[in-house]
């Protein structure tokens, strides 16, 4: 099929357009340009790219016609980030396009409160980024219900793989904790340290996607969690990250309050906001549907990144 990736550059693209080119599909990737991908691969010779600003072809009205001129079979939207966005996009493909997949984020739950949490609980968002993708999920589901619109959401994890910070044990993106574990020194957490997070390795979540258009009659009109099969403690990630470098985790606790001013304002608002959270999602109905598992656990996903890391001479062991 013909395949239009909006964003194929970035985390998830990386490993999905490739796939998509394996697969024998006619890929075409729409993107700024500013970005190469993360990890180079040969497919990419064999990609059509098409360079394009979103913000500046929705706000002359012109992008959604722009990806129908493509003539795509299949349209996979990796950054929409807004209900209108995402509805001009729907209007300008309507009965044209074979299925539509949009990326969405399982901070579209709000806090998790019975876990694991599966994807027909009642939507309780909270932040913008949360409420905006709810909203959107919202949107597309009701005209798959609706008007046939042939949509899908997969709703991934916090993403992680070579080539860039994933999210730490103290639950920000600042390399210096993967240091201070490194060292053996010692770490602060919040709280007790017993918040979650949960990650996924962005190709599995390209094969998630890649997934969802092969089996697209049980895929249409549904949203599927991408995320390891289980979640992390701070606590428990951090004994882990400092074993991968023969140390044993050096840990102390404080309460929020306290801990919030030993780091920047920037590490404190990002850990928040994952601890606030604190998801544990369920990954049964891929499996159900979709015939879907992750390949990755959350420790395999993230100790890769390190491992980057540690090449790169981010991390000094």
């Amino acid at each position: 099929m013909r395949v239009v990736v909006i964003g194929g550059s970035g985390h998830i693209g990386t490993y999905l357009i490739p796939r998509l080119v394996a697969a024998g599909h006619d890929v075409v990737n729409v993107s700024r340009g500013s970005r190469e991908p993360y990890a180079p691969h040969g497919a990419w010779e064999r990609v059509t790219t098409v360079t394009a600003d979103r913000k500046v072809d929705e706000a002359d009205g012109t992008f959604g016609r722009r990806i129908a001129k493509l003539e795509p079979d299949v349209v996979i939207d990796l950054i929409c980030f807004t209900e209108s966005s995402a509805a001009l996009l729907a209007d300008a493909l309507a009965g044209k396009v074979r299925h539509f997949l949009h990326c969405g984020t399982i901070w579209v739950h709000g806090p998790s409160a019975q876990v694991p949490t599966t994807e027909d609980v009642k939507r309780a968002p909270f932040g913008d980024y949360g409420v905006r993708k709810a909203a959107i999920e919202a949107m597309l589901l009701e005209r798959a219900q609706r008007d046939g619109f042939p949509a899908t959401i997969i709703h991934p994890g916090h993403i992680t793989g070579p080539g860039w910070v994933p999210v730490n044990p103290a639950g920000n993106v600042n390399p210096a904790v993967f240091q201070t574990l490194a060292e053996g020194s010692e770490l602060a957490l919040p709280n007790l340290g017993l918040e979650t997070v949960q990650h996924v390795h962005a190709d599995d979540v390209a094969r998630l996607f890649m997934d969802a258009i092969a089996s697209r009659s049980a895929a249409v009109g549904e949203s599927f969690h991408s995320v390891a099969t289980t979640a992390l403690s701070l606590r428990g990630y951090a004994e882990a990250v400092a074993g991968w470098f023969g140390k044993e985790a050096r840990l102390s606790f404080l309460p929020w309050e306290q801990w919030r001013r030993t780091v920047s304002e920037d590490d404190a608002a990002l850990t928040y906001d994952h601890i606030a959270h604190s998801p544990h999602c369920s990954m049964d109905k891929a499996e159900r549907l979709l015939g879907h598992r992750p390949r990755y656990t959350s420790l395999e996903a993230t100790a890769e990144a390190v491992d980057w890391l540690v090449r790169a001479g981010t991390i000094k062991p």
